[in-house]
């Protein structure tokens, strides 16, 4: 392959994983495009900013932006690599939508040279880099395609999923060890020399099937344990038990590390990639379904639980605290808080107010209820009500002297310390 300097990269997809993505890749020397079908997603990183949260990465992009080394585009450009970093939904059946990752395939298609590398990043299920590989054939004939041609390919195809956490993508890009499944062990030793140029991290390479499967796996296991701790955190309300006190004793077994629960699970991960498994195998996979109702049917326990304390003190303002899917980020795809401050707005209008620290404004689904956004010291002054739907740094901080009055229904378990709302409960209303 090519010197860094030399080396030109296209990323297609600008999101929460592409841009960072060509941002290290830029930081490493190579020349990168990013791709986006947004025009002012391509005008921020043109501009040398960035159109999401996430530590760190508003500087990174200034930095190889004012360098030449990142600009964007809507139109795709000739590389020696491609990655598709873009969305996998999934539709109301839970079967995965990979047309926007075989529409970057097409759109590579029209630029694909011999020697070419092109890697798949979006999670996947189990099958897709060969469907990527069928496209390719089809659409380029010229092209010796992997899995379509006897002897050496003319490019090479691999599939090397992302795995970082929202809030430490840019370390975790670097850092963490990374799964590339090539077509062919070709493939994969061609993607592999790539990812070496910026990963520090361990690279194995298998096969593209079995990376599939490998990152669909690692977000399975953490939604079951997740929902082991959730559906927990439900028996231990029955019970009159702190859930929290529980897990904290529990996990002082040497073989025992239970999680956190809370008002469900988001995010573009975890909160879908179990059902690509679950639709590709039905008959086999009941635990990871069961994970899967279980943790969705948190959110419906949590409005429920919310709507008990809202009666206590019938037309008094509610602050639900938070609607990311996780603490310190921007991100409220797939977020349980969300869905559960919507559906409280939804039945209870104005009298819902919002405090989330990483939005300027509400989403259109709560701005069009009444609800309205506050920040937290308003929500302190004026609302005698708390829903905490995320741990973020800022609700944590919030000393006891400022919410000892409030009635708090408390999803996260961030205020171990507040007085009992319900007399029948010890020091809190349990997270359940």
């Amino acid at each position: 392959m090519v010197s860094d300097s030399e080396l030109d990269v296209v990323v297609v997809g600008l999101g929460y994983i592409g841009l960072p993505t060509a941002a290290v890749i830029a930081r490493s020397g190579a020349n990168v495009l990013g791709i986006d079908v947004h025009a002012d997603v391509v005008d921020t990183v043109n501009s040398g900013k960035v159109h999401i949260e996430e530590i760190d990465l508003d500087g990174l992009v200034s930095g190889v932006v004012a360098r030449g080394k990142l600009r964007a585009s809507l139109q795709i450009e000739p590389a020696d690599v491609f990655v598709i970093a873009v969305p996998t939904p999934f539709a109301e059946d839970h079967s995965a939508d990979i047309g926007y990752v075989l529409k970057a395939a097409t759109n590579i298609a029209t630029v694909l040279k011999h020697g070419d590398v092109v890697i798949l990043e979006s999670t996947s299920p189990v099958g897709t880099t060969e469907a990527v590989g069928e496209l390719l054939a089809q659409l380029r004939p010229d092209l010796k395609i992997p899995g379509h041609c006897s002897g050496s390919a003319d490019i090479a195809l691999a599939y090397c999923p992302e795995r970082v956490l929202p809030g430490r993508i840019l370390v975790e890009l670097i850092d963490n060890d990374r799964v590339i499944g090539g077509i062919t062990p070709r493939c994969a030793r061609k993607a592999l020399q790539f990812y070496r140029r910026f990963v520090r991290g361990a690279c194995v390479t298998t096969t593209a099937k079995a990376a599939e499967m490998t990152k669909l796996t690692e977000n399975a296991f953490r939604d079951v344990n997740i929902a082991f701790a959730n559906e927990l955190s439900i028996v231990a309300e029955k019970m009159g038990v702190d859930v929290w006190e529980v897990i904290r004793l529990a996990n002082r077994h040497p073989r025992v590390n239970i999680l956190s629960p809370g008002p469900g699970v988001g995010g573009h991960c975890i909160a879908v990639d179990p059902w690509f498994l679950v639709h590709s195998a039905p008959e086999s996979t009941p635990l990871i379904r069961t994970a899967r109702e279980v943790n969705d049917g948190k959110v419906d326990h949590t409005v429920a639980r919310a709507e008990a304390l809202l009666e206590r003190l019938p037309n008094a303002p509610v602050a639900c605290l938070g609607l990311a899917f996780k603490a310190n980020i921007d991100d409220f795809r797939e977020s349980p808080a969300m869905k559960v401050a919507t559906e409280l707005a939804r039945r209870h209008g104005e009298r819902i107010h919002i405090v989330e620290p990483y939005a300027d404004t509400l989403p259109e689904t709560l701005a069009a209820t009444g609800a309205s956004l506050i920040d937290i010291d308003t929500a302190i002054e004026s609302c005698p009500i708390f829903v905490v739907l995320v741990d973020h740094d800022v609700f944590k901080s919030v000393p006891l002297d400022e919410r000892a009055d409030k009635l708090v229904y408390d999803s996260r378990g961030i205020w171990p310390d507040q007085p009992a709302a319900n007399e029948a409960r010890p020091r809190r209303l349990l997270a359940s």
